[in-house]
C-alpha cells in the first residue's frame, strides 16, 4: 500500500468513477481497477460494491476513506514543509573570537547581498574548540586565527593581521616611540585564554625569546580585555584590529613588534573530505577580497624590541 494508491481510492470514492481518477493521474483505467485491488486485498476486505457497472462504496471503503483523506493531509504539509527545507540552505560557520569580534560581520553583509535563500549559522570560539567542531562535522567551514593542528582539515592563508601590544592613554608606555621587553618586567598583562590562536602566537614568541611576563587577567572577551588594560592599568598583545577604533581616538596606543613575528593570517578551514557547495566557494571568495588590512597607515604607533 502506498501514497499511490490512497490517491486513486479517494478520487474513485469522491467521483464514483475510475473514469475519472484514471484521467487526473494520467493512467489507464484497467490501471485504477488494479489499484483499488490491491488495496481491498491488502486490507482483506470490498472497498465498493460494484452494481450495474456502477460504484457503491461500502462501510469499509468510507472508514479508509476517512483515514486516507487525514493520511493525504498530513503527506502534503510534509512534502510542503520538505520542499521549502530544500530551498533554503545553510550555511555553518566557525569563527574565532577576533575574527568574530572584528572582521566576520562585513564579510557576512556582502554574502548575503550576493546570494539567496541562503542562511547562515555562526559559532564564536577559540581556534582549539572550533577545532573540534569541524573534525565533528558540526560546522561546514571556519575562519580562525591560530594554528589548525589536525591532518584531516586543510588550512589556508588568506587574510593579513598582525598582533601589537597595546597600552590605555594613562599608561606609562603611552606615546613613547620606543620600548624593550626589559621596560615590561613589572608590568601586568591581560591576555587571552589558553587555546586561542592569539594567545598561542605570542606564548611562543616568549619562549622563543626567553621572556617571562606577569599575567593577572586571563579573559576570553575582547570587550573585557579592553576594560582591563582601560581600567586596571594592563596591557595586552592582541589583534590590531580589536583596538583600532580606540587606538584612531587616542584612548589607547600601541606598539608593533620590531620584527615580523607577530604577523600573522585569519585561515579558512574546512575538513578535507567536505565537498564544499558552490555557495559555501562564495564565502570564501568575499573573505579572500576582505583580506588586506592597513591601519599602520593611518596611526601613529611605537616599536617594541
Amino acid at each position: 500500500m502506498t501514497i499511490r494508491h490512497l490517491k486513486i481510492f479517494v478520487s474513485v470514492a469522491e467521483n464514483g468513477k475510475m473514469s475519472t481518477a484514471a484521467s487526473k493521474f494520467f493512467i489507464s483505467q484497467p490501471a485504477v481497477s488494479q489499484a483499488i485491488k490491491e488495496l481491498e486485498d491488502y486490507y482483506g476486505v470490498l472497498l465498493f460494491d460494484r452494481i450495474s457497472k456502477k460504484l457503491y462504496i461500502t462501510e469499509a471503503g468510507k472508514k479508509l476513506l476517512e483515514y486516507a483523506k487525514n493520511v493525504l493531509a498530513e503527506f502534503d504539509k510534509l512534502e510542503e514543509g520538505m520542499n521549502a527545507f530544500k530551498d533554503i540552505k545553510t550555511l555553518r560557520i566557525g569563527v574565532t573570537v577576533t575574527v568574530g569580534t572584528n572582521f566576520i560581520s562585513k564579510v557576512l553583509a556582502e554574502f548575503k547581498e550576493n546570494t539567496k535563500n541562503i542562511e547562515t549559522y555562526i559559532r564564536m570560539n577559540n581556534t582549539k574548540n572550533i577545532e573540534t567542531l569541524l573534525l565533528e562535522s558540526e560546522l561546514d567551514l571556519a575562519v580562525v586565527e591560530g594554528k589548525v593542528k589536525n591532518k584531516e582539515l586543510i588550512s589556508i592563508p588568506e587574510v593579513d593581521d598582525i598582533l601589537v601590544l597595546v597600552c590605555s592613554k594613562n599608561h606609562p608606555f603611552y606615546g613613547k616611540e620606543h620600548i624593550t621587553f626589559a621596560d615590561l618586567k613589572d608590568v601586568n598583562f591581560v591576555l587571552r585564554e589558553p587555546g586561542s590562536g592569539t594567545r598561542e602566537l605570542f606564548e611562543k614568541y616568549l619562549e622563543k625569546h626567553k621572556l617571562k611576563i606577569n599575567v593577572t587577567w586571563e579573559a576570553s572577551s575582547p570587550e573585557v580585555i579592553k576594560q582591563a588594560v582601560i581600567n586596571d592599568g594592563c596591557v595586552t598583545v592582541a589583534s590590531l584590529r580589536l583596538f583600532e577604533k580606540e587606538i584612531q581616538s587616542g584612548e589607547m596606543y600601541a606598539f608593533r613588534n620590531k620584527t615580523k613575528e607577530w604577523n600573522r593570517s585569519f585561515s579558512v578551514v574546512y575538513h578535507k573530505n567536505r565537498k564544499l557547495p558552490e555557495y559555501a566557494k562564495k564565502f570564501i571568495e568575499i573573505v579572500k577580497e576582505n583580506k588586506e588590512f592597513n591601519i599602520l597607515d593611518e596611526i601613529d604607533y611605537g616599536i617594541l624590541s
